[in-house]
């Protein structure tokens, strides 16, 4: 194995232990570097994760109702991520929701403890995640599963969008400094090619999954036709899916992000993990919002 290929692997593994509870059994040493390159494996992360998101969806939902399967289906996905951009998302919601100056919304952010915010913060994205993993059990489309994973790629993507486009709220202190210089060997275009490969790789699952079982459609397009969509080919839907999410995703977390920034002063560690947690819920909801209007 080159060096190179040694380097690759190492950033890879250290992607996966970062940002997920999967067994990758590796020693290493996460400094700035190697964190920085790592960031271009942020896309892969979030597609296994999805994966598996997704697969234990399949699983619960033949087994149970749509409601208790979204529920397990929700824990694992949580065990899988650590509850590590969870913990971003509450701190986050305690520092900006205390509507204070900057320097002490800062500090609120760095306390240990959780706020009675962040609490409420918790608890309803957790609800949004789980009706929406609710409805998608209960559609039982999992022919068109496979882009379950979009979210999860794209989310990923932006963080690592995030961490070169703006600032550091925290100058020279926090974990986001470990990440300062990100862009010099062109990482995040190669994030974003990665993710883009995935997207183009789950919409060509999805085309093979249905042409192969190909569900019955006859019930859809007396649907399409009684609300005048017309009879839309059931190839649109994933090719709709791969355009919208991804630019749903750049255009709602820049305008999040930037907003944050302005209030900050930059991002934090706990912000990007609270712009992924944002950017699933939203792109998840988007999703749903495409197979409603698809009748899928």
């Amino acid at each position: 194995m080159s060096k190179s290929d040694l380097e690759q692997k190492h950033a890879a593994a250290a992607a996966f232990q970062f940002l997920s509870r999967f067994p990758v059994k590796m020693q290493l040493d996460f400094v700035p570097p190697l964190l920085r390159e790592s960031v271009v494996y942020y896309p892969l992360v979030g597609a296994v994760i999805g994966l598996c998101v997704w697969l234990g969806g399949a699983l619960t939902g033949a087994l149970l109702p749509s409601f208790p399967a979204a529920v397990l289906t929700l824990t694992l996905w949580v065990w899988l991520t650590g509850g590590l951009h969870l913990d971003g998302w509450m701190d986050t919601a305690d520092g900006l929701l205390s509507y204070r100056s900057r320097e002490r919304m800062l500090e609120i952010m760095k306390d240990s403890r959780v706020g009675a915010m962040g609490v409420i913060a918790c608890v309803l994205l957790l609800m949004m995640k789980a009706s929406l993993i609710a409805d998608f059990i209960a559609r039982g489309n999992w022919d068109y599963g496979a882009l379950l994973i979009l979210p999860m790629i794209w989310s990923r993507w932006f963080m690592v969008y995030a961490m070169a486009a703006l600032p550091n709220a925290r100058k020279d202190d926090g974990l986001a400094v470990l990440f300062k210089g990100l862009g010099e060997r062109k990482e995040v275009q190669r994030a974003r090619s990665s993710a883009v490969g995935l997207t183009f790789l789950a919409g060509v699952i999805t085309w093979a999954a249905v042409w192969i079982f190909q569900p019955d459609t006859a019930m859809f397009q007396v649907l399409e036709m009684e609300n005048g969509l017309g009879t839309l080919p059931w190839w649109l839907y994933p090719v709709a899916a791969i355009i919208v999410v991804p630019l749903a995703g750049y255009v709602i977390g820049k305008f999040v992000a930037g907003r944050i920034s302005e209030r900050l002063g930059g991002l934090t560690g706990d912000t990007y993990g609270a712009m992924n947690e944002l950017l699933e819920a939203a792109l998840l909801t988007v999703l749903s919002l495409l197979q409603g209007f698809f009748l899928i």
